[in-house]
């Protein structure tokens, strides 16, 4: 045990906690940007029996955040090559291996034997899926997600607690997608959001402090904000008790939601073009600033009021920094809102750009 020799000092963790990570089972869905240091730390942790999903290869592409894999690995399978490290960094783990992507066919298979599914996958398809076959199968569901350089972190299903669907009713359509290639993300982000989604796990299986159960943990890394906000169980996304045939998976995460600068958003409003422009941030955050013109509706609460929008009018949708703003403009696009624009930088921009009055938080 000298190996965990400074887990088993901490007040709180100790030998209990060890014992219950060294019996635990994860599961891992992509050994990507997310994947990868939620492995390594699991790994080097101590954790019992660790599975992996994934078919990718490694691309050139992958090396500037995908730290567990080298310059020499390139086109070979990443599953092959993250199990010989990890194995280097503690041959205590057992490592199953899944060959494969989760598709409706496999993943109530595949998830069934472990105690907590830690999703690095990125596309809604994907995350839709886990997600019922989590609800179908009772197990917790540590999510993550990033954007260019915010991130989002949640734990759901947990015990009875929120679901991906009680934070966003449904996945986007096929086609309705930008690559994440197209998009971009700063390399570093995975490895912070991907180390919280492991914290997260610990947390679950060894019971210890208060996993982020009914909540959400937002990070802009490059203003260095943490918000954590509400979101509430809706009856009836646990009642799942089959899945769907067809999940749109292969979509990322990033949605075709056209982007709006700040400059523009000014233009549109000092000509008083038609625009419904919606500011989903939290009731605090709209206490410290707010553009005059905006229409303010939490995010947690947007897809209630979509009988007061019009749908034939354009919507922008603004809030700190843009990450919120694009999962609220995603879901209005799919509501059948026919112009849907995302406020890039959100709030922030404003205030720095625009209007050097504004208080900023």
């Amino acid at each position: 045990m000298q190996r965990y020799d400074r887990q088993l000092r901490l007040e709180g963790f100790g030998a209990a906690g060890q014992e219950l990570l060294g019996k635990g089972a994860a599961l891992v869905i992509g050994a990507g940007g997310l994947g990868v240091p939620v492995l390594q730390y699991l790994t080097a942790m101590g954790i019992g029996k660790l599975g992996i999903v994934e078919q990718d290869k490694v691309s050139i592409t992958n090396l500037q955040r995908q730290v567990l894999y080298y310059t020499q690995d390139e086109g070979k399978p990443k599953l092959q090559i993250a199990v010989q490290r990890l194995q280097q960094l503690n041959p205590g783990v057992t490592f199953i291996t899944h060959n494969t992507f989760l598709t409706p066919e496999n993943a109530l298979e595949i998830i069934a034997p472990y105690d907590v599914v830690i999703d690095c996958s990125d596309n809604f398809g994907t995350r839709y899926l886990v997600n019922d076959a989590c609800v179908i199968l009772q197990k917790p569901f540590i999510y993550g997600a990033i954007y260019k350089y915010e991130g989002q972190v949640s734990v759901f299903n947990y015990r009875g607690g929120a679901t991906y669907r009680c934070l966003f009713s449904e996945a986007p359509q096929a086609g309705e997608m930008l690559s994440c290639s197209d998009i971009g993300v700063l390399g570093v982000l995975p490895g912070l959001i991907g180390c919280y989604q492991a914290n997260e796990a610990v947390k679950v299986i060894c019971g210890i402090g208060e996993p982020l159960a009914n909540q959400l943990l937002t990070i802009d890394t490059l203003y260095n904000t943490h918000h954590i906000f509400e979101v509430k169980p809706v009856p009836g996304n646990h009642s799942i008790t089959a899945l769907q045939a067809d999940y749109g998976q292969g979509l990322c995460a990033a949605g075709i939601v056209q982007p709006m600068q700040v400059q523009e958003l000014r233009q549109w409003l000092d000509a008083g073009t038609p625009l419904q422009l919606l500011d989903v941030r939290e009731p605090d955050e709209w206490e410290v600033c707010a553009i005059p013109q905006a229409q303010h509706i939490p995010m947690r609460s947007v897809l209630q009021a979509l009988p007061q929008l019009q749908p034939q009018v354009p919507v922008a949708v603004i809030c700190h920094h843009g990450m919120r703003s694009l999962a609220v403009a995603r879901q209005l696009a799919d509501a059948g809102f026919q112009t849907v624009y995302n406020v890039e930088g959100g709030i922030h921009a404003w205030a720095q750009e625009i209007d050097a009055e504004m208080e900023q938080y």
